[in-house]
């Protein structure tokens, strides 16, 4: 990766980050990155993303949905046993319509559509899906696809629907500061010692579900209640959305919307299963609909659970559902595949 690259990645997402801040959008500093980054790339630049400081920030960002949970989130957690056993019905049912539809509609195998279909970890499902057989780049385009229009739309139209602006990162994540050395030595631990077991134990997203589980554990003990400071998290969330429109390279117009016709649809049946559900639940239980709602539209987990903390919403809920989501769907999508495969072929 050429520094040069990176640097205007960078400068792209900073510049993109302020515009969008400037004019009180959502997650301005993700979304204004990623806008910026994939005006460039479809305009034929090359911005690039390095990967040492991508997992760098995404550490980061995993220290700070970590310092979310709560010494009492024990006694809250009994409540999300109806949301967690929904959350899989949910996605078997998205799986085989989303399979359906892009069978039909955009004429692929049975694995490319199911492995497509399937709302896991993108690299886990990419890499499952060609060794079944699948279309490697297919499977990746229209996963990222997904999450970039989940990515856009949800905060959007979250705030339209809701009204909810929620808080300013510096508001309620504090200053670096306002850090204390002991507390910052600690959120360092949990990124470095996260990462590197979170690698070791084969966790989805382990640069960031590692130190997302370390601080949750140092947080829930009561060790600490500091946050990663406001400057970081902005700076990783400007890492996190130039990355993904630095994915853009390569592609021009016309590819990519060929490829958004069908991720449109396949993203709009994930949405209104999702909503459905999120909508059923709130009436039957007393957890709200704009959490459940985020906690089951299946984004990337960093990204939806960097929504949940823009609009104000539990963090923990929201990325328990997120983690809990890949785990099965990567746990499970391969031997559903091997046993429905026959019924899938007729």
């Amino acid at each position: 990766m050429s520094w040069k690259a990176v640097l205007l990645a960078l400068a792209l997402g900073a510049t993109g980050g302020t515009l969008f801040f400037l004019a009180d959008l959502p997650l301005p500093w993700m979304l204004g990155a990623m806008t910026a980054c994939i005006i460039a790339a479809l305009a034929g630049a090359k911005p690039g993303m390095a990967g040492p400081l991508r997992n760098t920030m995404l550490a980061v960002l995993g220290v700070m949905l970590g310092s979310a949970f709560t010494p009492d989130l024990l006694r809250q957690a009994r409540d999300w046993a109806p949301s967690l056993a929904a959350l899989f019905a949910a996605m078997a049912l998205a799986t085989f319509l989303v399979m359906a539809y892009l069978r039909r509609i955009g004429g692929m195998n049975v694995p490319t559509a199911y492995f497509s279909a399937a709302p896991g970890g993108v690299n886990e499902m990419v890499m499952t899906g060609g060794a079944m057989g699948g279309d490697e780049r297919t499977i990746a385009l229209i996963h990222f696809l997904r999450i970039l229009l989940i990515v856009f739309t949800i905060p959007v139209g979250f705030r339209l629907v809701t009204g909810i602006h929620g808080a300013p990162m510096s508001r309620s994540m504090g200053s670096l500061v306002d850090l204390p050395l002991i507390d910052a030595g600690l959120l360092l631990a949990c990124a470095v010692a996260g990462a590197v077991l979170g690698r070791l134990a084969r966790f989805p997203a382990a640069t960031l579900t590692g130190p997302m589980a370390a601080s949750s554990v140092i947080h829930i003990l009561g060790l600490t209640a500091s946050h990663p400071p406001a400057e970081l998290v902005i700076a990783a969330q400007v890492v996190t959305g130039a990355g993904l429109g630095c994915r853009m390279v390569g592609l021009n117009w016309r590819h990519l919307l060929a490829a958004a016709r069908i991720a449109l649809g396949s993203t709009m049946i994930l949405i209104i299963i999702s909503a459905g559900l999120a909508g059923l639940l709130a009436w039957l239980t007393p957890l709200p609909f704009s959490m459940l709602l985020l906690a089951f539209v299946p984004g990337g987990i960093a990204e939806m659970c960097l929504i949940a903390l823009a609009m104000g919403q539990d963090v923990a809920f929201v990325s328990t559902h997120h983690v809990v989501r890949v785990i099965l769907v990567i746990a499970c999508a391969p031997l559903a595949f091997r046993l429905f495969k026959p019924w899938f072929q007729r």
